[in-house]
């Protein structure tokens, strides 16, 4: 069990690594207009109602590859409990896209896709690869 554990902290790191990854590159393919302040929610609340679909699937993307990833490494660790592992990965995912949504307005189809994507790309995660990980 507590190897476990262990397995779903190394994924959540590897999926928050790969989160800030995703963001770092969408900030180069979208960069804020001139002048933009990100100091407070109000001025994220702006960003985010004026910016580019293509913006707004980057981030979505992200949100989904940090669970697949997260969910592959944790079920790679894990040994007897590789597919809870990886969802639960995907369950962390979740709560930190709803506490974001919630914090900050989103758009309605990318908070459901926020919310319905994770936890189907952690469980994904454990169908790639061998059906058991090296001793």
């Amino acid at each position: 069990m507590l190897r476990t554990i262990l397995a779903v902290l190394a994924g959540l790191m590897v999926a928050v690594l790969t989160m800030l990854a995703s963001e770092y590159i969408s900030m180069s393919l979208f960069p804020p207009p001139p002048g933009t302040s990100l100091d407070t929610e109000a001025d994220l609340a702006r960003l985010i109602a004026s910016a580019p679909t293509g913006k707004l699937l980057w981030v979505l993307f992200g949100w989904a590859l940090a669970a697949f990833v997260g969910g592959w490494v944790a079920s790679r660790i894990s040994r007897r409990h590789r597919v809870a592992a990886a969802i639960s990965v995907g369950v962390f995912i979740v709560a930190g896209v709803a506490l974001n949504v919630s914090m900050l307005p989103h758009p309605l189809w990318m908070t459901v896709a926020g919310i319905a994507l994770p936890i189907p790309a952690a469980w994904l995660a454990t169908r790639i690869g061998p059906s058991q990980p090296p001793a």
